[in-house]
């Protein structure tokens, strides 16, 4: 499955993509993530995935409250050149996506890695 995923804006200008950790950047941050626990998302299909950072370059995921959601503004066509819209810092995937990961995950016995890289 290939998707579109829309991360965190910065300043909201789309030139190069910047990444923090920092609370407050609204930045993405990279490194590897442990997909946690289901809840309830005021986004997209109203289903969010809390997130663990697990590296040195993203360990504040969880204080700066940044989960794995859907969104109804990230499309599910090809969108080069253009891009996707810029979030707050949470990985962002398309609606229709995010139910078919949604069933994937809900019925994984483990833990999943989510892998944000540059």
């Amino acid at each position: 499955m290939v998707a579109a995923v829309c991360h965190g804006r910065a300043n909201g200008v789309r030139i190069k993509p910047r990444f923090s950790n920092r609370d407050g950047s609204h930045c993405t941050a990279l490194g590897k993530y442990r997909i946690d626990q289901r809840a309830y998302s005021a986004w997209g299909i109203h289903v969010k995935y809390h997130l663990t950072g697990l590296e040195a370059t993203n360990n504040n995921a969880f204080k700066r409250e940044i989960v794995f959601h859907s969104w109804e503004s990230v499309p599910e066509t090809e969108v080069y050149p253009d891009g996707v819209p810029e979030g707050w810092g949470c990985p962002a995937i398309s609606n229709d996506t995010m139910k078919v990961v949604d069933t994937l995950l809900r019925n994984q016995k483990r833990h999943t890695l989510l892998w944000v890289y540059q």
